[in-house]
Formats: C-alpha cells, sequence, structure tokens
C-alpha cells in the first residue's frame, strides 16, 4: 500500500496536477468555468489549484497531503484559519482572471458566498479532497483524508468541508461527515452541501 505523506513546495506543480484532474468533471467547477458539454477544463483548473496551493505552501504549517504517485491530494486548513485574507484574494486574482477570463467574477462571488456561511466554531476545514480520474474508487480519497481526521479525533477537534459534487455525499457520510445544509453560491449554479463532523 502506498504511504500518505505530507507533499512539499517542490511539488506544488503535481498537487495541482492531480486536483485539475479530479475536478475536470465537477459540477461546480465547471459552472464556474463556464464549460459546455464535452469541454475540457484542466488546463485552467491547473492555473487556479496551482496558485491556490502555491499561497497553501507558503503558510507556517502546510496541511497538504498527497501519495509518491500523486493519485490524489488533501488540502486542510488549521483552525481559525480558513478565511481568505484579501491580499490572498488578490494574490489569486492573476491566475484566475488567467484560467477563467470573463468568468472570474463569477468564481469571486462563489468563494465570497462560500465564506459567509462558514462555521465559526473552531475546526479543521478541508478544502480540498481529489484523486485523478483514472484512481477514482480505489481507495485513495479515504487513505489521503485518514490522517487529518486521526489527527482531529485525538485533539477532540471538528472538520468542515464544503462538497461541490453530489456524488461525494455518501463518500464523506462514512467518514462521519453530516450534511448540515445547501449553500447557494451563484444563480443557476450547482448545489453545494455543507457538511460538519464531530470529533470521535
Amino acid at each position: 500500500m502506498t504511504t500518505i505523506r505530507r507533499a512539499v513546495g517542490s511539488e506544488r506543480a503535481e498537487v495541482a496536477e492531480a486536483m485539475a484532474s479530479a475536478f475536470s468533471n465537477d459540477p461546480l467547477m465547471r459552472w464556474l468555468a463556464g464549460a459546455k458539454l464535452g469541454e475540457v477544463i484542466e488546463p485552467q483548473l491547473r492555473v487556479v489549484f496551482g496558485a491556490m496551493v502555491k499561497l497553501e505552501f507558503e503558510t507556517a504549517d502546510p496541511l497538504v497531503f498527497t501519495r509518491d504517485d500523486f493519485a490524489g491530494a488533501a488540502v486542510w486548513k488549521h483552525p481559525n484559519e480558513w478565511k481568505s485574507s484579501t491580499m490572498d484574494t488578490l494574490r489569486l486574482l492573476p491566475a484566475m482572471v488567467r484560467a477563467l477570463r470573463t468568468k472570474t467574477p463569477r468564481m469571486v462571488a462563489a468563494f465570497n458566498n462560500v465564506e459567509k456561511v462558514h462555521p465559526t466554531q473552531e475546526h479543521y476545514y478541508l478544502e480540498a479532497l481529489g484523486t485523478n480520474q483514472e484512481m477514482q474508487g480505489k481507495g485513495v480519497g479515504s487513505a489521503l483524508i485518514r490522517p487529518m481526521l486521526d489527527r482531529c479525533d485525538a485533539e477532540g477537534m471538528p472538520a468542515y468541508l464544503e462538497s461541490s459534487n453530489p456524488q461525494n455525499i455518501p463518500f464523506y457520510g462514512r467518514h462521519g461527515f453530516v450534511a448540515t445544509g445547501e449553500i447557494a453560491v451563484g444563480k443557476g449554479a450547482p448545489t453545494v452541501t455543507a457538511m460538519w463532523r464531530d470529533p470521535r
């Protein structure tokens, strides 16, 4: 079995590649990109995730997990560190514009709407979890999420996430997450489900 480990900053491109593959068919990501049926959006997502992961690796203690083959990745935020600063948003904007062009305001507004309803109770935040398309359904996601769930339980700390794909809700349910509501991210946008996990 391949060992799950913390990723390092020099692996930013590989982590972004895994995320881009994982989210290329995600309903919300396709809506944000304004993608037509059958349109490939992996190149755009690679740019967006690359910028997001770069910011994460610049934090004091990045919680980015992967495997040696980069079959997937998980990006977590420490308690009380989930909110994007104005500076971080400004640093992300060039990548968003390069990838999404006229759809950039749609993504910015969606992120803001998600943050508005983010729980204030202290918790670890699963910002993103993704598995390369060819490796999905093989237990990679479960392995990637396990180290931080174990840490949550050991510390008595809840966890929170937003699921942008309804097909993933049963997966998160098996790991102890419970749906707490739906988030309106924009007019005509797919459903985004807020999910909370109490420590065990």
